[in-house]
């Protein structure tokens, strides 16, 4: 008898995400079992409970979800879950922290699909705003973006807190290898005017930018905003834009609503966690395997 497939969905939150059940059910995984309020340190017990409980044959009908809202925390436990293993019991291991990962890449494969469909473009060497861009979404879009070549001011109400982000960003996500900047949201009208890309990931309901600023964005191509609750994130862009012209913007942007990139995000989601049902060997997914998967999905659906 073939046994069941088991998804062990960790979150240190006090409640795991109904929206992360519903698709790993529907991506085929017949259980998914949640450990709620999880720290750090009790990583490694749970991944070496659920591998051991298996031969290594059904040990591919298991794999691990990480949860909760910390992108560091995230990927923290993704790394103490990987180095938790004992080969050959190992398991596929999946972080996606408040699905963050997965809207982030997302809304970063859209903004890419309308640079080169309208603008004959790519995110390299572009200047992008990330407004709202100390949250989870915010900062693995920055990231993402910065390792695709693009160069990534990160803004914030306080400067102090855009640049500890940004410096996060840098050292443990980007490993040194990329330099995102910081930025007050008090600034934002003089960055305006040099940005190619706008991404408005702030919290639901506020305004980032103004119809005011679009208008004196000589250079915008292409904004994004993940808010889907009114008033939109970005003025002129509602949840069902998907690269619309934007009015009043002198330079031709369009924009890409929530819906657009949801629908993206959901396709990668779906994707990855379906990699961990049919992968003949363990893997280890966060935000850059998001973004592989959302790029191929656009670009299938493009043909």
């Amino acid at each position: 008898m073939e046994k069941p497939f088991i998804l062990h969905m960790l979150t240190t939150a006090k409640n795991l995400s109904p929206f992360d059940v519903n698709m790993a059910m529907d991506a085929g995984w017949v259980s998914a079992i949640p450990y709620t309020n999880i720290e750090a340190s009790e990583v490694q017990g749970l991944v070496q409970d659920a591998i051991f409980s298996r031969s290594a044959k059904n040990l591919k009908r298991t794999a691990i979800f990480i949860g909760g809202r910390d992108t560091k925390q995230a990927m923290d436990m993704l790394k103490i879950a990987k180095r938790s293993m004992v080969p050959p019991f190992e398991v596929s291991v999946f972080a996606d922290p408040s699905g963050a990962f997965t809207t982030a890449a997302g809304m970063v494969a859209a903004v890419e699909h309308e640079l080169l469909t309208k603008f004959n473009t790519t995110l390299e060497g572009k200047n992008i705003l990330a407004l709202g861009g100390t949250g989870p979404v915010g900062q693995a879009a920055a990231v993402i973006s910065a390792k695709a070549g693009a160069n990534v001011r990160l803004i914030g109400r306080q400067l102090d807190r855009a640049q500890s982000i940004a410096d996060l960003c840098n050292s443990e996500f980007g490993e040194g290898e990329i330099n995102i900047l910081a930025g007050a949201d008090s600034d934002k009208a003089e960055y305006i005017k040099m940005a190619d890309i706008v991404f408005a990931t702030g919290a639901a309901g506020i305004e980032l930018l103004s119809a005011e600023l679009i208008a004196s964005a000589p250079q915008l191509k292409v904004a994004a905003d993940v808010n889907a609750v009114p008033p939109a994130g970005i003025a002129g862009i509602d949840a069902m834009s998907n690269g619309s012209p934007i009015a009043g913007s002198i330079s031709g942007a369009v924009g890409i609503g929530a819906l657009a990139i949801g629908n993206v995000k959901y396709q990668a989601q779906n994707l990855l966690l379906k990699r961990m049902i049919h992968c003949q060997k363990p893997v280890y997914l966060h935000f850059e395997h998001a973004f592989e998967v959302a790029r191929e999905y656009i670009q299938s659906s493009a043909k």
